[in-house]
């Protein structure tokens, strides 16, 4: 693999990592009621969830998991309830419209949770494993070594972690207009309209 070659593979990368997605919608969920630690542990979540996800690519197991019909639709109905769970929990929390704890929630925010809600939100999504798949063959020859194949897995899960990091900090620079009640309720309503469409979408696309 050539430095042409890898700089056209971080280019590809940069452009999917800003189409919005379940991740996205994660992450500016709990950058919201957990401030700016919450949504940093979320970040990392996903970013472990990525790599994992990443290695099975690399070591040709997410190809059986794609090619086994039965582990792969398990697969994609555990990430569909999920996003779809993540989803009706922000939309009550916009119906109730209740954010009187939130300082005290910023104050002593659960960590395992943030984290873990992005680690499932990623390992349960069977696209990453696809994702993988489909791209990767594209920028590597027969030749191409195993520390090859896991520069451009690290690369997508570092690229994806700074551009979650970014989105992280913007919301915390405008957290004093995110805080009004509006405000919240609105975006509550959005991010859980988005994640139950996620869900949909990946529970009944193809």
């Amino acid at each position: 693999m050539t430095w042409g070659t890898y700089g056209a593979y971080v280019l590809f990368v940069l452009l999917v990592l800003v189409v919005p997605g379940p991740d996205t919608a994660v992450v500016l969920k709990n950058s919201l009621a957990g401030g700016n630690r919450g949504g940093v542990l979320t970040a990392l979540g996903i970013g472990s969830g990525n790599l994992i996800q990443g290695l099975a690519a690399a070591l040709g197991l997410s190809a059986v998991i794609v090619r086994s019909e039965p582990v792969f639709l398990a697969l994609k109905w555990a990430g569909a309830a999920y996003l779809g769970y993540l989803g009706v929990r922000a939309l009550i929390a916009a119906w109730r419209g209740d954010y009187s704890a939130l300082t005290l929630a910023r104050a002593k925010p659960s960590g395992s949770r943030r984290w873990r809600e992005g680690f499932l939100c990623n390992l349960t999504n069977p696209k990453g494993l696809l994702f993988y798949l489909a791209m990767l063959p594209q920028f590597l020859t027969p030749g191409s070594t195993i520390a090859e194949t896991m520069l451009l897995v690290v690369t997508v899960v570092v690229l994806a972690t700074l551009w979650q990091l970014v989105i992280v900090a913007g919301v915390h620079r405008i957290r004093g207009w995110l805080q009004r009640r509006r405000v919240r309720r609105t975006l509550d309503g959005v991010t859980g309209t988005a994640l139950v469409g996620f869900g949909a979408v990946l529970a009944f696309e193809g």
